[in-house]
């Protein structure tokens, strides 16, 4: 792994302890969500609508995210990462401590998620920072992966932890846990140094015309993206009646097949180019989507979910794709920091639509069934190839 990392990212920069705190924060992660969505439906009583209420609040920060960044103009990308660390570290902290009440709980998550955020746009930023030239895809491609192997780690103790205390719902001792280790993660993120500075004070909060189509790819993805993830797990736990160590599992497999083709989507955008990439994911979508939404309606409960489990990691997998619209605003930007102000602001865009669907979400599976959640997903889906088709390429941009 270390040969090929240098041979994608330049040597003069942190890369190095930048991945290593990919991984331990990772590891955090996959504590967290393997425990999160039964937590919120067995500890909490959070039903359908109130996941999508918690959710929403999730979400905001994403929403926030160019704002945020619009007042910490003066910091590097490296210092935004690192204030995310902290505020991670606090949310976790809190989860941890607090009663098991909606309330304290959403706001647990929402500092959490908070931190999170900042962190999402500037894990892609300093990712093409650091990547040499041509190498943009397949960096996004191995901080994936190196992600995928903490989050991984950490669904596997979730596993263990329930296989071994099989009568005992060890939550908040878990995210006590989770905290610690994003303790460690914090610590290391100080040592990252790099140029990723910023001197324009109006690029943090940046829209340009040219980014238009790119805004667009962003809300659509967004919107798919948010029924799978928190729907997703909701649905095998509500329908199926799914545990804890049966969600982790589901999620150390997806983190597994994530980490091996994400390096390989990687390559396909360098290869083949990121709109052939931005057009083709959502063909296996539709079928996912449909599987997911009507399985138990087709087949015996067993089967069922079965499907879905693996419909789950279908999704996964294609959902890897949207690395090539970061390669998009790579390729057509003027610049580092175009680039790295477009990448953020795409993820307060993202959540325009991102929080709507967490809120209603909840909503119309509870009104009109989970059958039509999932149409929704795929018909947003189709949108987005049908929008991706009419990308132009700096080349064709340029005409050269």
């Amino acid at each position: 792994m270390g040969k090929r990392l240098a041979a994608i990212f330049r040597e003069e920069t942190s890369y190095k302890i930048f991945f290593l705190s990919l991984i331990i924060t990772g590891l955090s992660y996959g504590i967290y969500k393997g425990m999160i969505d039964n937590y919120l439906a067995e500890i909490v009583s959070m039903g359908e609508f109130d996941r999508g209420v918690a959710e929403f609040f999730r979400e905001l920060p994403g929403l926030f995210l160019v704002f945020i960044l619009a007042v910490f103009y003066t910091f590097s990308a490296e210092r935004m990462y690192k204030l995310g660390a902290v505020i991670m570290l606090v949310g976790m902290g809190m989860l941890s401590v607090v009663s098991p009440t909606k309330l304290l709980v959403t706001i647990a998550i929402f500092i959490h998620s908070l931190g999170e955020h900042i962190q999402l746009g500037m894990k892609n930023t300093l990712s093409l920072s650091y990547a040499k030239e041509g190498k943009g895809g397949t960096a996004l491609g191995h901080q994936n992966a190196v992600y995928q192997i903490g989050t991984l780690s950490g669904y596997l103790v979730v596993i263990a932890a329930f296989a071994l205390l099989a009568s005992f719902s060890p939550f908040r001792l878990f995210f006590a846990i989770s905290a610690g280790i994003l303790a460690v993660s914090a610590v290391l993120s100080m040592r990252i140094r790099g140029t990723s500075e910023t001197d324009d004070t109006k690029r943090r909060f940046y829209f340009r015309k040219k980014f238009t189509k790119y805004y667009m790819l962003e809300i659509f993805y967004g919107a798919r993206k948010q029924v799978f993830f928190t729907f997703g797990p909701y649905v095998l736990i509500l329908l199926y009646g799914a545990n804890a160590m049966v969600i982790s599992i589901l999620f150390a497999v997806s983190a597994i097949c994530s980490y091996f083709f994400s390096p390989l989507i990687g390559k396909i955008i360098d290869r083949l180019g990121y709109k052939i990439v931005m057009i083709s994911d959502t063909l296996i979508l539709v079928i996912v989507c449909f599987f997911y939404g009507f399985s138990h309606h087709m087949f015996p409960k067993e089967i069922a979910f079965i499907v879905c489990c693996v419909n789950y990691v279908l999704d996964s997998i294609i959902s890897l794709a949207s690395m090539a619209s970061n390669v998009y605003v790579q390729d057509i930007s003027d610049d580092q920091n175009e680039m790295r102000a477009t990448i953020s602001t795409g993820v307060s865009v993202n959540h325009l639509i991102t929080i709507l669907i967490a809120l209603f979400g909840g909503w119309i599976w509870q009104s009109v069934g989970v059958e039509t959640l999932f149409i929704i997903s795929a018909v947003l889906g189709l949108c987005n190839s049908a929008y991706a088709a009419t990308v132009k390429t700096r080349k064709q941009l340029t005409g050269s």
